[in-house]
């Protein structure tokens, strides 16, 4: 929504002014449009591989939508993790085999459709869960490997971000591309009347106008909402790892989750105090 919302005062800003003492007519090339944007998917498919391709189009759509990492969701990552943890504190940790193995039919997952539904949470719980139940690997192996894991997941969720903060760094020298063969156009009408050339050189120059747009007001946007989106995603991993690792460690899971809150931003955190009460409360049910 504020992506459109600050598209529109771009929009006004650039265009706006420039009506005030110019004719907008004028910025309607339709043909360096369409070098500029072919120019622009050339280079996108050119440097990229199909399988980053495929990531960059299936995450554009979600910087379109809001952030399900709110505090609910948050209070329900720990609340689960609390449960799971209770049962194996009270039943002992191969209680939990049937829970990690279907985490669908669980009665303790199934009570948390967000995460359940949250395929790549699921499986990374559920896996160090299934290792913390085969009991062959320390809490410094198993922290270990979570760093690497989560190193690789970091990476694949920041490469959209790169890859169109690349896309908008080539633009503007895509639009000089365009003014250069403006230019070159010019010069071989050399022989006309000046209002024709005159009109001539105002389109070449709006080719670097546009690569100069597109670049920092269109595509830049972009490209941080896909990495501020990508670091959205990586704190539930930093909880739930901490959560764990505190568990394998021996504390009670009230101070597990304690250390799964702490790794949270101040505006997704639940203080200690709603935490607590919303564990009493669903524990009540």
């Amino acid at each position: 929504m504020f992506l459109i919302v600050g598209y529109v005062i771009i929009l006004a800003s650039a265009l706006g002014t420039y009506a005030i003492h110019g004719s907008l007519l004028a910025l309607w090339v339709p043909t360096e449009y369409i070098a500029i944007v072919g120019l622009t998917l050339g280079y996108f498919v050119a440097a990229n591989d199909i399988k980053i391709i495929k990531a960059t189009v299936g995450a554009l759509p979600g910087i379109f939508k809001g952030s399900k990492y709110n505090k609910a969701f948050y209070i329900d990552a720990l609340a689960m993790l609390f449960e799971i943890l209770g049962k194996v504190r009270k039943e002992g940790l191969m209680s939990i085999e049937g829970d990690i193995e279907n985490p669908d039919a669980s009665p303790i997952f199934s009570k948390y459709p967000n995460l359940v539904h949250d395929h790549h949470v699921m499986e990374f719980t559920c896996d160090y869960l299934r290792m913390m139940v085969g009991g062959n690997l320390n809490t410094v192996e198993i922290e270990s490997l979570m760093d690497v894991e989560l190193e690789t997941h970091h990476h694949e969720a920041a490469e959209p971000g790169h890859v169109v903060a690349s896309v908008g760094g080539a633009v503007p020298a895509f639009g000089i591309v365009v003014a250069v063969m403006g230019v070159v156009n010019v010069m071989g009408s050399v022989g006309s009347p000046p209002a024709v050339l005159g009109k001539m050189i105002g389109g070449a120059l709006v080719g670097t106008f546009l690569g100069i747009l597109i670049s920092y007001g269109f595509v830049e946007p972009v490209a941080k909402l896909l990495e501020q989106k990508a670091h959205e995603g990586a704190t539930i991993y930093k909880t739930i790892k901490m959560v764990l690792l505190a568990s394998m460690s021996g504390y009670a899971p009230q101070v597990a989750i304690e250390f799964g809150r702490k790794t949270l931003g101040s505006h997704e955190r639940p203080t200690f105090t709603e935490l607590e009460e919303e564990m009493k409360a669903r524990k009540g049910k």
